[in-house]
């Protein structure tokens, strides 16, 4: 529609060309500047989803270091460097024994064998304040011990049951499995602080 086709007087805010910005309306963006983000994205999401997936898989492929780990024994400044702290065999020396170590979390069974009234459930709280999770106290049926002793089930819960014992005050820890179906059984014959 042109200004002649209109009734209306020319005023100033009529443009003189039609296809030219009016307002505060802008001139039509390029091509380039619409499509410029989504193919910066389209590029750098497949790079940066690359490299973290590099970085995880080289996470497993660097060295570990340990204080524990000892020098190698050297014979002195004769030694020469290719031979080994056993004779130069080629064996690697076996590594030393490690410590017996000592699980809390084995379930403890006090049992009352001494008729005092709440004995098993105050030995079973010393256990609890000394760090056991799995404790529960009972009254022992059968035929009372001479001593009070601490039942381990297996040897590797010997560590285990000589702490059940060091901590209680008995001096008795002993393997069997029928006295201690469920790991460590303590029968009280007498108050061991007593």
């Amino acid at each position: 529609m042109s200004k002649a086709d209109t009734h209306y007087p020319e005023d100033e805010f009529d443009v003189p060309n039609p296809d030219a910005a009016r307002g505060v309306h802008r001139a039509p963006r390029s091509a380039w500047s619409r499509w410029w983000p989504f193919l910066a994205v389209l590029v750098a999401a497949p790079l940066a989803a690359y490299g973290l997936v590099t970085l995880a898989a080289h996470q497993d492929d660097k060295p570990t270091f340990s204080s524990s780990q000892e020098p190698e024994a050297s014979d002195g400044p004769s030694a020469s460097p290719g031979a080994s702290a056993t004779g130069g065999t080629g064996e690697t020396p076996a590594a030393p024994p490690s410590a017996p170590t000592v699980n809390t979390s084995t379930p403890v069974v006090v049992l009352n064998a001494a008729q005092i009234a709440g004995l098993a459930k105050s030995e079973a709280k010393k256990l609890t304040d000394a760090g056991f999770t799995a404790v529960t106290p009972g009254n022992f049926t059968g035929t009372k011990p001479a001593d009070s002793v601490v039942y381990y089930a297996s040897e590797d819960l010997a560590p285990t049951a000589q702490l059940v014992a060091t901590t209680l005050g008995i001096s008795t820890a002993t393997l069997s499995a029928a006295d201690a179906p469920s790991g460590i059984s303590v029968v009280l014959a007498s108050d061991p602080s007593a």
